[in-house]
């Protein structure tokens, strides 16, 4: 039995494409989404109503018209929500119409890393609409970010769910953290190192949150105190960084929201205190009752009251 054709276009006034029937003359879904991504269905201009006319689908079989496929062109149907947008002169790709792309942030860029570097890198995956490396207003070297946009919601998907080998370093690409509202305070560029230990100076933290983008601070209290805080020139760098564990040194350190100077210490201590400061170990810990009493503030002066273990 010869094999038989049938005319499928993405829109009538297209020109067609033959797919391949069945033996029993009917046609696959399989068969036409392989040639059309996304094809849930097809449909036809009846030429005595002149309406447009759904094709009968049976799990997964596409059946022929009462009068068979005749020399009619078939349109492709897509799920409810898609639409056809044209991505560049030459073709026409499938995107969802009710998924926005969005801006992507790429953390621990090389600083030698151009945009045409991540451009090259990005677009195996999909099609770049734009690509920055944020780079110093006076010098001009890399801040060691940057951010890239895709054409399809899919591909961002893609792109978001694994980490990237540029340039010989490992980098992550994540949907930076909403924009605050004008009522909102300003967001904060200083993260909080959790569970130091003492051998990791202040060398050690800004040389590997480097990888992450441009440190302007690095803080170790003294006494040691098993914490340290962390300032970047970015506060996008600082919010994508926060909830992490990472390794420094061999040691799992705790990332988190700097508290705003307007905390009172005791928030702070408590917090020292979860991650180690050295007031006490799992055999003890501060009462939660810790009160600070202040005496002389003019000399500057801090007296803790502590319960007795």
């Amino acid at each position: 039995m010869a094999e038989m054709y049938i005319r499928v276009a993405e829109e009538e006034n297209e020109e067609p494409m033959e797919i391949p029937s069945e033996d029993d003359g009917t046609v696959l879904l399989s068969t036409v989404s392989a040639q059309f991504p996304g094809a849930c269905g097809l449909r036809y201009r009846s030429p005595i109503s002149q309406c447009m006319r759904g094709v009968r689908l049976v799990e997964g079989v596409l059946h022929a018209p009462e009068n068979g496929w005749g020399n009619l062109v078939y349109v492709v149907n897509y799920p409810k929500g898609w639409k056809m947008d044209e991505i560049d002169a030459s073709s026409a790709k499938i995107k969802r119409g009710d998924q926005k792309t969005s801006d992507l942030i790429v953390l621990g860029l090389p600083w030698k890393t151009t945009e045409q570097d991540l451009k090259d890198y990005f677009s195996t995956f999909g099609e770049v609409i734009m690509v920055q490396v944020k780079r110093d207003v006076k010098t001009g070297n890399s801040k060691g970010f940057g951010f890239v946009r895709f054409a399809e919601w899919e591909t961002q998907n893609k792109v978001i769910a694994q980490r990237h080998m540029i340039d010989g370093r490992w980098c992550d690409c994540k949907l930076p953290n909403s924009k605050q509202g004008p009522d909102e305070p300003m967001r904060s560029r200083k993260v909080f190192v959790g569970r130091c230990t003492e051998d990791m100076t202040a060398d050690d933290l800004r040389q590997f949150f480097l990888q992450y983008g441009e440190v302007t601070d690095v803080f170790i209290p003294k006494p040691f105190r098993a914490f340290a805080f962390v300032t970047f020139a970015d506060d996008q760098v600082a919010s994508s960084l926060c909830g992490e564990d990472l390794i420094i040194k061999g040691v799992s350190v705790h990332i988190s929201n700097a508290e705003p100077k307007h905390n009172n210490s005791r928030q702070m201590l408590e917090r020292a205190g979860r991650f180690g400061n050295g007031f006490g170990g799992q055999d003890h810990q501060i009462s939660t009752s810790l009160k600070l009493i202040f005496k002389k503030p003019a000399l500057g002066r801090i007296w803790l009251k502590l319960p007795a273990f």
